[in-house]
């Protein structure tokens, strides 16, 4: 059996629509279970009379019309089945299983409390910011902190679908305190270790004494035992020594030719 190039071309079109994804479409038909919606891709989109709008729809025709431009949104691709299945109700941004713990997101402040904020984050509810996770820093009221219409950046902490609850967090974004010293200290002990160094660097180097031979130890510890000084002292009597050894002779030399001349 032949596949028609219309169809594969078709279904390729569909399998690239993505889910949540927005759409301005004509709507071409209307049916009592809901309208046919022309949004380009090739394929027309079906919109239940369940997504028309939040508020319950007894007759179509009562919201929409042939030929009306309508935002929609896809819900559902059945690429096998040629079929896109839209809603007319804008989707959440933050699904209930979209959100888990650690996720950073932004959000508006639609609500001040003595307990805290409440943040729109584009989920079901918004959001609480507790006023223990508003600042590291104390304060007296949350409006110190925030203001209504502030778009903040905020960490999920937990998220409750049975109660409908999200804890959020800007503190945890925060850097702590104990944090900025340590950096501040750590600054500090590295500038004095470079100046240390510079000063180690700037001293002038010390010569290394030669190590002395086993003969010469050898000879100061006997020396040592005669009383002898250092081995420049002894050095210096060794020569005094041989000077007067030297002169010695010499007179005696002296003597004897003075004695062979007078015969």
């Amino acid at each position: 059996m032949e596949t028609n190039p219309a169809e594969v071309s078709q279904s390729d079109l569909v399998s690239d629509i993505k889910q949540k994804q927005h759409f301005t479409g004509k709507v071409i038909k209307i049916t009592l279970a809901g309208a046919i919606v022309d949004i380009g891709s090739g394929v027309p989109g079906v919109v239940h009379i369940s997504q028309i709008q939040k508020e319950p729809v007894k007759r179509v025709e009562d919201v929409i019309q042939v030929d009306q431009m309508v935002d929609v949104w896809v819900r559902r691709v059945y690429p096998k089945k040629n079929r896109i299945d839209l809603t007319m109700i804008k989707p959440l941004d933050m699904e209930w299983g979209e959100m888990k713990p650690e996720m950073v997101v932004s959000g508006k402040v639609t609500r001040l409390e003595k307990f805290g904020a409440f943040v729109d984050i584009g989920a079901e509810r918004p959001g609480l910011v507790h006023i223990s996770e508003l600042t590291h820093d104390y304060i007296k009221t949350v409006g110190d902190v925030v203001k209504e219409g502030d778009t903040v950046e905020v960490k999920i902490l937990e998220v409750n679908r049975q109660k409908k609850q999200i804890k959020l967090s800007m503190k945890a974004l925060q850097e702590k305190p104990e944090d900025m010293v340590k950096t501040v200290l750590t600054g500090k002990a590295k500038e004095k270790e470079r100046e240390r160094e510079k000063a180690v660097e700037a001293e002038p180097e010390e010569k290394e004494e030669p190590i002395p031979t086993a003969m010469e130890i050898a000879l100061r510890q006997a020396m040592e035992r005669k009383g002898v000084g250092n081995m420049g002292d002894f050095a210096a009597k060794k020569k005094r020594k041989n000077e007067r050894s030297d002169d010695l002779e010499g007179i005696f030399s002296r003597t004897l030719k003075n004695r062979v001349a007078t015969k």
